[in-house]
């Protein structure tokens, strides 16, 4: 099938929130989960999912959270097996872990390459002590900087996250940054690079405090974004940047319309059945997930979307690709105004391409601005 199929699995404990983090993720209490419990829980979930595509060739995996690192590594290989019990595994296929530097070690990194994982994303989020306890980090740079050097000798692929336009950043000092990084990377052989910029999300201790973000945030990106192309890991979508052939398999799911399973609190998924796109959403607490999982099953929320629907979430996630998306790409390509597609062309924030989609560079930076433009 056109896109692709991939497995995700949410573990939604860390050991601490970080004050600008809006996913679904907890802090972990005095009592660490069960590992036998939610093992038998997210495989229970995968022998639900597997009713509905056995057969059909994962071509990734992708462990995220959360801090997945904070999984035992025998639950890690418990999943995974289980996986390849249930769905054919694609010779070439992706299997990642996010990893947060302070919660891994040697032990528990040889544990997880030896589990199966072969792709490691490691979450620096700065190599700045400051920045790191400003962030709510619960690692310092010296503790990212030997994590990442640890993980280039066990995982075959290494991707490293770096948050930017951060309070009180500017040019010089990212410019700095940025030489370490690169020389990390030269170190390590990381060959893929996600890399956001702060926002303060509602509800969130970061957004209480309302700090002062950089006024020239978009200079930033824009200078990272010329930095790593001359670094020879171009941009290839908004935020992630990698050597020819290195972009996340996984992620590309999402943004060029494949169909994944999302298990896990608060997961989310994709499935293509008899030509129809359905979304697919498990409960988001913890402990409701757990047991309905172990119980009737977690799936709380199951649409069908329409062909218009499926269209829009088509278009927003295909146009932070580089590389944009085809109008055949769009089971309804009709929600495209052509004359208002002609004057984004004029403005310079789309290619002027007739038959294909794609934000020039200025055009990813207003992409909130082009999309409901484009929109009928």
């Amino acid at each position: 099938m056109p896109g692709g199929f991939g497995l995700y699995l949410h573990w939604p404990f860390c050991r601490a929130k970080c004050p600008y983090c809006d996913f679904n993720s907890h802090p972990l209490g005095p009592a660490a989960p069960d590992p036998d419990q939610w093992a038998r829980a997210y495989v229970a979930e995968m022998n639900r999912a597997a009713a509905l595509t056995g057969g059909r060739t994962l071509g990734s995996i992708f462990l995220g959270g959360g801090t997945p690192s904070l999984m035992p590594p025998a639950l890690v290989g418990r999943l995974l097996d289980h996986a390849a019990r249930l769905w054919p595994l694609a010779d070439d296929c992706e299997i990642t872990l996010e990893a947060n530097p302070g919660t891994v070690d040697t032990a528990n990194l040889k544990g997880f390459a030896a589990s199966g994982i072969n792709r490691l994303s490691l979450g620096l989020q700065a190599l700045d002590d400051a920045a790191l306890k400003a962030l709510g980090r619960i690692h310092d740079s010296a503790q990212g900087i030997a994590a990442a050097r640890q993980a280039a000798h066990l995982f075959p692929r290494l991707s490293l996250d770096l948050m930017i336009a951060r309070p009180g950043q500017t040019a010089a000092t990212l410019a700095d940054e940025l030489d370490r990084l690169f020389a990390l990377i030269a170190d390590t052989g990381a060959e893929h690079i996600s890399l956001y910029q702060l926002t303060l999300e509602p509800g969130t201790a970061l957004h209480a405090a309302n700090p002062a973000l950089p006024d020239d945030a978009d200079q930033l990106y824009i200078q990272t974004v010329a930095r790593c192309r001359d670094a020879g890991l171009p941009l290839y979508e908004i935020s992630n940047f990698a050597r020819p052939g290195a972009a996340s398999r996984h992620n590309l799911l999402y943004w060029q319309g494949g169909d994944w399973l999302g298990l896990g609190p608060g997961a989310h998924g994709r499935l293509t059945l008899e030509d129809q796109r359905h979304a697919l959403g498990q409960h988001r607490d913890p402990a409701t997930w757990l047991a309905t999982a172990l119980e009737e099953g977690a799936t709380t929320d199951h649409t069908i979307l329409s062909r218009q629907e499926d269209s829009e979430e088509r278009l927003m996630m295909g146009l932070r690709l580089a590389q944009g998306l085809p109008l055949a790409a769009l089971p309804d390509p009709a929600i495209i105004d052509p004359q208002a597609k002609q004057s984004l062309v004029a403005e310079g924030l789309l290619a002027d391409t007739p038959n294909h989609l794609q934000t020039t560079d200025q055009g990813r930076l207003l992409l909130d601005h082009v999309l409901p433009r484009l929109l009928r």
